[in-house]
Parts: C-alpha cells; sequence; structure tokens
C-alpha cells in the first residue's frame, strides 16, 4: 500500500501584494530613442503620443491607486530613456524615474519595476537585439544600471515581461519589431531572453527586494481528437512552459526568483495543423483575437502547483479587453474566485496585478481597446468597484463604502 501523503494545508494568511500594472510605453508614450517609436514612424503601429498622459499625471494617478485599495504598482523604466546611446546616462530620465519612484511611495504604493517590457533602444536592436553578439553583455550593463539608479526606491523587481509573448511577435509572427518571421530565430531569440530573464534574477536578489517572473502562460487543449492536434499541442507547450520551466529547475538558477509570476488572459486550443483556435469554440473572441476565459486560470496555477511544488507564485497580470465593463466584471470575479479556491488547495498565490489601472496605449489597438478600471478620464468603472470590495483587508466605511482598512 502506498504511503498517504497528507494534502497541503490551505493559505490562510491575506495575499500580500495586491496591485496595478503597466509599461513606460503604454503610459507614457514611445520615446525617440527606442525601436517602437521608430515602429510607429514606419506605420506599423498606431502612434501612441504620451500614452495615457502618466508622465505628467503620476502624482496624482499614484495616489488614486492607493487610496482605491491598491497595495503595489508594477511599472516598467524604459531602457532607451535612461541609457538612449549605449555609453550615455540620460540624467534628466534618471531623476524623472526616481520621482515617479518616489511619488508612488509616498501614496503608501510597493512600487514594482520591469527593465524590459517590449521596447528596446533602438541602437540595441540595431546590432540585432537579443540575437546580437554583444546582447548579453549590454543586457548585463543594464540591469546592473538599473539596480544603481533606482534599486533604493524598488520594492519588488520583475526583470523582463512575458519573455515568450516579446520572443513570438518579433521574431514569429512579425507583428512587433523587428518584424521577422522565422522559426528559427524565434526559438534562439525566446532562449536568449529567458536567460536574460533568469540571470537578472540572480543578480537582483542580492538588492534583498523580492524577485518574480512574469511569465506569459496559457492552458493548452488540443482542438479535435486527432494524434496532429494532441503532437502540436505539445511543441506549442515546449515553447509556452518547458522552455522556462527548464531554467527554472536547472542547479544554475532554481533559486533566481523568489516568486514565479505570470500573466493570464485566455486559453488557446492547438488544431493538428499547428494553428491556434480561441477557445471556448462557442464563445466570440474579443476585439484583440481571443476569448477572454477566466476558468483557464484555475488550470494554470494547477498546473504550477504541479509543476513547482511548494513555490510561492504571483498573479503578475490579470485583465480584460474590450469595451463591455459588465464582462470585465464577470471575468475578473470569476478569476478571483479561482485564485481563491487556489489558495484554499494550498497553492500559495502570493500576489494579484491587474492589467491596468487606467486605459492606456495598446500596441497595435491604439487606444480602440480598454483595459482600465479607470477609463483616461481617471473614472472609475464598475469593475473598479469590484476590485475594491475585493481587496485583502477591504473592511465597511461609516458612510456603507468599501475601502482598505485604515481608510
Amino acid at each position: 500500500m502506498a504511503d498517504h501523503v497528507p494534502a497541503p494545508s490551505r493559505v490562510d494568511r491575506p495575499i500580500r501584494w495586491w496591485g496595478t500594472a503597466s509599461s513606460a510605453v503604454q503610459a507614457e508614450g514611445a520615446y525617440a530613442a527606442d525601436n517602437w517609436y521608430a515602429w510607429e514612424q514606419a506605420g506599423h503601429a498606431p502612434k501612441s503620443a504620451n500614452g495615457n498622459g502618466f508622465a505628467e499625471r503620476y502624482r496624482d494617478d499614484l495616489e488614486l491607486l492607493a487610496g482605491w485599495g491598491f497595495t503595489d504598482h508594477r511599472l516598467s523604466i524604459n531602457w532607451a530613456r535612461v541609457l538612449p546611446e549605449p555609453d550615455r546616462v540620460d540624467r534628466a530620465a534618471v531623476d524623472h524615474y526616481r520621482e515617479v519612484l518616489s511619488a508612488g511611495r509616498a501614496a503608501g504604493l510597493r512600487m514594482w519595476v520591469t527593465l524590459l517590457h517590449t521596447v528596446l533602444p533602438q541602437w540595441m536592436a540595431e546590432q540585432g537585439g537579443f540575437l546580437g553578439p554583444e546582447a548579453g553583455e549590454h543586457w548585463r550593463r543594464w540591469v546592473h544600471r538599473a539596480a544603481d539608479e533606482f534599486g533604493d526606491l524598488v520594492d519588488g523587481w520583475m526583470p523582463v515581461n512575458n519573455p515568450t509573448s516579446f520572443a513570438q511577435k518579433a521574431y514569429l509572427t512579425g507583428t512587433f519589431p523587428p518584424g521577422m518571421r522565422s522559426l528559427p530565430e524565434f526559438l534562439q531569440a525566446l532562449m536568449a531572453v529567458h536567460h536574460a530573464d533568469f540571470e537578472a534574477a540572480s543578480y537582483l536578489r542580492g538588492s534583498g527586494r523580492p524577485v518574480c517572473s512574469n511569465a506569459s502562460l496559457t492552458h493548452l487543449l488540443p482542438a479535435d481528437d486527432t494524434p496532429e492536434a494532441a503532437a502540436a499541442v505539445a511543441q506549442w507547450d515546449a515553447v509556452v512552459w518547458d522552455s522556462w520551466l527548464t531554467l527554472a529547475r536547472s542547479d544554475e538558477y532554481a533559486d533566481a526568483f523568489d516568486h514565479y509570476g505570470f500573466s493570464y488572459y485566455a486559453a488557446t486550443a492547438v488544431d493538428g495543423s499547428g494553428q491556434s483556435r480561441p477557445y471556448p469554440f462557442e464563445a466570440s473572441p474579443g476585439p484583440l483575437g481571443y476569448v477572454p476565459w477566466a476558468d483557464g486560470l484555475a488550470e494554470v496555477l494547477s498546473r504550477l502547483a504541479r509543476e513547482l511544488p511548494g513555490r510561492s507564485f504571483v498573479v503578475a497580470e490579470l485583465g480584460y479587453g474590450g469595451d463591455d465593463d459588465a464582462a470585465r466584471v464577470d471575468y475578473l470575479s470569476r478569476a478571483l474566485r479561482h485564485v481563491d479556491e487556489a489558495r484554499a488547495r494550498g497553492v500559495d498565490v502570493d500576489g494579484v496585478f491587474f492589467w491596468t489601472g487606467i486605459d492606456n496605449y495598446e500596441w497595435l489597438a491604439g487606444d480602440g481597446v480598454p483595459f482600465g478600471l479607470f477609463d483616461r478620464e481617471r473614472r472609475p468603472r464598475p469593475s473598479a468597484e469590484l476590485v475594491r470590495r475585493m481587496a485583502p483587508g477591504a473592511q465597511r466605511r461609516p458612510d456603507g463604502g468599501v475601502g482598505p482598512a485604515g481608510d
């Protein structure tokens, strides 16, 4: 008879990090020295202009988020803005980001920083990006520079945003710069960016701040019962899951991250030709081509618990893109229920970051696909009220409203 293995006990402590997430280009607009600006100028994407105006409104925006009950905010620092040339630091850019981080902390938020969110300096892009001969050295110098310039104001690090998505869009589908469609170069770039992420995490752990990954994960399933579809799912799985799990289990990088974070938006069905199909099949895709399906989050959390037992996890991005805020409320409420159920099963989920706090620029969709809990005029949507009610530590105020403890 096999020995009885007790089930993990439920996680009873409150979620530690209840935050929002954003990126530099999407909130502040592209910068003339980054490769997204060049992509826009070439007509491959709508103009980002000033994003959602965060560069000018950051103090009020961060106070708004803190006052709404959020405890954390993640932003990215535009590498090109700080280092417009390989060996030239723009001190004004450093001062700007230090002011933003200071303002967030003054508002009562813990501030998390991402060092690569889609956009590269144009000078690095011209050298081949992460396929260039000096990519590793350029990346290490950026990570060290960022730690030196901003580390005293950073409460947590998520070094690279969605490595797999970054490599896929840049080198496989060609929708992001440099616009390539090459499977060999995609696979090479994928592993280069994963290694960059783990190397950065290993270094940044020395700061004493928590370091978290942000992998783009999806629940994969075959689109039909054919052997070809099953084989295609296995190929996708090797990219979406095994490409980074192999590093997470390696002796070299097993302790690189304190927490394993991920972005979740939808599940993916794969047919026998290897093409993705929106899932569930009977549902209509949203404006970005996928079906927002909250139930897939339960599958992702269960798999993470199996793949990395005993580790802590963070939902580093959770959001719904579209004009229908009632659908957003339904999606988020179901997703958060799955988080609660996973914690009740003993899955250690330490944080949830919502994408995004305030409507921003959405890459190829421009201003056309809102993700915000607040609109561009900073007016709360019903989904913002939902998130505030469900915030850890939320309590009833004397006026009957709901807010964080201490309001």
